[in-house]
């Protein structure tokens, strides 16, 4: 018997049992498509948490200084301010580094007519999508747009003159703009901030599409001088300072220069010091993630296993069925391994079955869940689809191999006799 014969064999063995093989059938694509849609949302995650590190830009440092130093009744003492003489450094390192920025918050309140951050809510649709919050506030210097992949859109951006001299000066994000101003330009209008005036000199564009839940997450702030907080408060007692290195190559050599300068400048007996890459923090992100993806990819695969049992169990009562059958073939010179492939050909067309109709609900589920969840549209990679019929295929052929050698074992004389 060659190839074609054991196809088409199969495919009436299939075809003649249409309510027995649907149900099994049934067991396969379950399995495949859980996986297929667990791989490919945890994918379009990744994508979209890559979507907002390049929004926010690439080879940024993170450098924190803690520190723990208190007066005699144990209250706690104000820590050194050591910003003036990172940006010192990091000016003199230019070949290396970009611009340096507090990144403190801002825990004021800021109004403009009957707009308050004070009465502003976090508000979600049912994705749980932001929909309207209230504006992050933040001290920055007049590098926060370089360290941020910020770019002015009208009026002009922070000056260094504006930080020395504890100018009452802001700069909004764009959707911050929108939420106190709607479409009228906010340049030259006045913030009231915590009851200090604070004039309006400039707009950033916006990073991300308006409107959209990442506009309320990335372009959704107001930028103060860092000197402001002298009049608007704010604990300093753990400082956070972003650094923008030039490029890949010199992020590692400047994250190695403003460690050994910063540790140099820090008592650490009473504080501590902590420089590094956000890029680490995303690749950690992203192993997380995939971990994530194994550990429930892992358990959508048991109803594989599953389904591959009832693969083996429904063989078995095929070759109890088809007893007489295989004596007869057997009777007439029919080699084992002809029963063999005759068997594991069927079983692998109806687990190949079950991973076409899999493949295809994944991928409607894929599509689906991913607009909802993190609204992209993600169809599932090439990889991922040939990887989920392969292994239809191979788990028909292994769950399949004892009943069909269990059929080629059979005697021609016993299996003539059967009923």
């Amino acid at each position: 018997m060659n190839i074609g014969q054991a196809f088409k064999m199969a495919w009436k063995s299939i075809w003649g049992k249409k309510g027995r093989s649907a149900l099994t059938i049934l067991s396969i694509f379950i399995g495949i498509a859980a996986v297929m849609t667990i791989v490919s949302i945890m994918e379009g995650m990744k994508a979209k948490s890559m979507e907002q590190f390049e929004a926010m830009g690439t080879n940024r440092i993170t450098v924190r200084v803690y520190s723990w130093s208190y007066d005699e009744q144990g209250n706690p003492l104000p820590a050194p301010d050591y910003f003036d003489k990172l940006y010192q450094f990091c000016n003199s390192i230019q070949d290396l580094v970009i611009g340096v920025t507090p990144t403190a918050s801002c825990s004021a309140t800021a109004t403009y007519g009957t707009k308050s951050t004070a009465n502003m809510e976090w508000q979600y649709d049912d994705n749980w999508n932001v929909i309207s919050s209230p504006p992050q506030q933040y001290y920055g210097s007049d590098q926060y747009s370089a360290c941020n992949n910020l770019t002015v859109g009208s009026g002009r951006d922070l000056a260094w003159l504006d930080c020395k001299g504890y100018k009452q000066v802001c700069v909004l994000g764009a959707q911050a703009a929108k939420v106190f101003f709607g479409s009228a330009d906010p340049v030259g209008k006045e913030l009231l901030v915590n009851g200090n005036a604070f004039r309006i000199i400039g707009v950033y564009n916006a990073r991300v599409e308006p409107d959209s839940s990442n506009a309320y997450q990335m372009d959704n702030f107001i930028v103060y001088p860092y000197t402001a907080s002298r009049i608007l408060g704010g604990d300093n007692s753990n400082q956070e300072y972003l650094v923008k290195a030039r490029d890949n190559e010199t992020l590692s050599q400047a994250i190695t220069e403003i460690g050994t300068y910063i540790k140099g400048q820090v008592d650490l007996s009473t504080g501590s010091v902590n420089v590094y890459s956000e890029s680490q923090w995303q690749q950690d992100s992203n192993e997380y993630m995939t971990m994530i993806s194994l550990v429930l990819g892992g358990i959508a695969a048991i109803s594989l296993v599953v389904g591959g049992i009832g693969i083996m169990n429904i063989m078995l009562v095929t070759v109890t069925e088809r007893t007489r059958e295989i004596g007869i073939r057997r009777a007439i010179g029919a080699t084992r391994a002809s029963i063999v492939s005759q068997f594991l050909i069927e079983a692998a067309m109806l687990c190949g079955l079950g991973g076409i109709v899999g493949i295809l609900v994944g991928t409607v589920c894929s599509v689906v869940l991913s607009q909802r969840i993190v609204q992209m549209t993600i169809y599932p990679a090439l990889w991922v689809t040939l990887a989920a019929f392969g292994l239809s295929v191979l788990l028909g052929v292994i769950f399949g191999i004892y009943p069909a050698a269990k059929a080629s074992k059979l005697q021609p004389v016993e299996a003539l006799r059967a009923e």
